[in-house]
């Protein structure tokens, strides 16, 4: 079965042609009618089949790259990839926006432990209250996602068992805990050795940064979380309005 056989263009419609085709290849391939690992046909192939420009051939399979749903190697071909998670920016649990996009998200507790308030966050939590030091691995069905660190007040109850079964906001909500406002930074940095190791990837390979200090109801800083995410398979979006 021919999976483009649902691709048609409409050349007296004012839609762009080029976003016409990839359209309806973008179709295609969430329908896993294209499924990941599969090739496109070339520019050429493709020009011809749709009565189309190679530039505008072009332009239709850089849309495509753009949205994380192909990518072009040179001398191979343009090549079927899992689409981005793409995240709205905003004060929400991991575990429970992968849950939503029926990811199949999975922890993996790496260290779980009370410790004394290290320089640069004693001065944030009120007190000389020990502090939870809490890392994990954050997965979906297609691999590992995010590694996570996070540093909470140490009177919490956490254990890894309930880590593991279900997202640390939710533990949280459980014990009274709810976080109502929160001051996040995202940003960039190469994996290190340890993170490469954790995610798949290549030590230096470029991976989006959150850092996020959360507080709840009454005021109280309740979370410190340092997060590092693959680029390939993870955004976060915002929406932004003149004043």
């Amino acid at each position: 079965m021919d999976p483009l056989a649902g691709v048609r263009v409409d050349k007296t419609s004012p839609i762009p042609l080029y976003h016409q085709v990839a359209t309806g290849i973008e179709e295609a391939i969430r329908s896993e009618a294209l499924p990941v690992g599969s090739f496109l046909p070339n520019e050429i192939d493709l020009a011809a089949r749709f009565g189309l420009s190679r530039p505008t051939m072009r332009q239709a399979i850089s849309e495509l790259a753009k949205a994380g749903l192909v990518q072009r190697q040179r001398g191979v071909g343009t090549r079927v990839t899992r689409p981005k998670l793409a995240r709205k920016a905003g004060l929400s649990s991991l575990y429970e926006y992968l849950q939503s996009e029926g990811a199949e998200p999975s922890t993996e507790v790496l260290s779980l432990e009370r410790v004394a308030p290290p320089p640069g966050l004693a001065d944030l939590f009120p007190g000389d209250q020990p502090l939870w030091d809490l890392r994990r691995l954050r997965s979906t069905r297609d691999g590992p996602l995010a590694v996570m660190r996070n540093w909470l007040p140490g009177h919490l109850e956490l254990t890894a068992e309930a880590l593991v079964a279900d997202g640390l906001y939710s533990v949280l909500r459980g014990q009274g805990v709810r976080f109502v406002t929160a001051f996040q930074r995202i940003g960039a940095t190469g994996a290190t050795a340890e993170v490469a190791g954790r995610l798949g990837v290549k030590p230096g390979t470029p991976c989006l940064t959150l850092h996020r200090e959360a507080h709840d109801q009454d005021g109280r800083l309740g979370d410190v979380g340092d997060h590092v995410y693959r680029a390939d398979r993870y955004t976060i979006e915002s929406e932004v309005a003149t004043d």
